[in-house]
């Protein structure tokens, strides 16, 4: 099979394609034949070493993915085999990630799709809508599971709603019945925000965006979802609702962050800073389950005219597409692996 692998951390010249043999499941595990493979920033980060140096001799990136199992191991339902799944994580801990023809991954990290889902959905999901579920489901005032009329009442805020996590705040927050506010650098931007569902959207770099949020929700904002909470925190701590939420799952720009000690004791501040690799188990699992309900919904498709334009590489091109990402590529970035 082919496959693309790293040996050394470094840039995407460290990617190679390579041809090796297909690999079997293990006890627990399921093999995948991948139909397209998602990349997202930790994947180059990963790869660069940011995560800590590689732990395998060679590994292959990507934690995303759509395919079908096509053969399991011991312990696993021999009728999985023919699914179509998206999977999650596949590479977190383990040498094999999705820019493979096939991989290999534990049973648990693969989640059956419905039917009608594609694969550039499938690929889409994982880490910008697991990570989505988690920070709409930390505040203390909303429950930690998601499905219609979960949030109903609540006004939600999505920095960066052009971005792939963005994208699936502004879906997953719509769908449970929140009010969704998205902060946009410009135009274009903003339009993609509005076909993702914001129901209003805002310039951060015009005007007194604080003032237009707190005309939007003048009892201010129940969940902030944060990409860049250094760049970002004077505008998310104008516009917060007392006891409301600050969930970050990033900070890009990485300025530093200092807190007011009394500002946020006054508002009841709650910060919860999330990452999927440490977030446990059982909010994995509550995150894949209600994204599953979503997706028979219909909450979360992709593509241009739903808000998250798709750029795509052939698997020899990895590289390349590892590249997009880190330069900031609006939309997903998707990696052609199956016919």
């Amino acid at each position: 099979m082919k496959a693309i692998i790293y040996r050394a951390n470094g840039g995407p010249e460290v990617l190679e394609l390579v041809e090796r043999d297909l690999p079997a499941p293990g006890p627990g595990e399921v093999r995948v034949r991948v139909a397209v493979s998602g990349v997202n920033p930790t994947d180059w980060k990963s790869r660069e070493g940011a995560n800590g140096p590689k732990a395998f001799p060679e590994v292959t990136p990507n934690l995303d993915g759509g395919g079908t199992i096509d053969a399991v191991g011991e312990g696993v339902d021999a009728g999985r085999v023919g699914e179509r799944v998206w999977l999650y994580l596949a590479a977190a801990g383990r040498p094999t990630g999705t820019a493979a023809e096939y991989t290999v991954v534990p049973a648990e990290r693969t989640v059956p799709l419905p039917d009608g889902v594609d694969f550039d959905v499938a690929a889409s999901l994982g880490v910008p809508a697991l990570t989505a579920h988690r920070a709409l489901t930390v505040a203390e005032d909303a429950p930690n599971r998601l499905a219609p009329g979960a949030l109903e009442g609540k006004v939600v805020l999505a920095a960066g709603g052009a971005g792939a996590v963005g994208h699936a705040v502004i879906q997953l927050a719509r769908w449970a019945g929140a009010t969704v506010i998205s902060t946009v650098s410009g135009p274009e931007k903003a339009r993609l925000a509005t076909a993702a569902g914001a129901h209003h959207v805002v310039n951060y770099r015009e005007g007194d965006p604080a003032a237009a949020i707190r005309a939007l929700a003048p009892d201010g904002v129940d969940i902030v979802v944060e990409v860049a909470l250094g760049a970002n925190l004077d505008l998310d701590l104008a516009v917060l609702a007392n006891r409301g939420t600050i969930a970050t799952y990033a900070n890009d720009g990485s300025k530093p962050v200092a807190l007011d000690v009394r500002q946020n004791m006054t508002l009841n501040t709650r910060f919860q800073f999330l990452v999927l690799y440490t977030v446990g188990p059982a909010a994995l699992t509550a995150g894949a389950e209600d994204v599953v309900a979503a997706l028979r919904d219909g909450a979360l498709p992709v593509g241009e005219e739903h808000g998250l334009p798709l750029h795509r590489f052939p698997l020899a091109r990895t590289d390349d597409a590892h590249r997009a990402v880190a330069d900031g590529a609006v939309g997903k970035v998707l990696v052609d692996v199956g016919e």
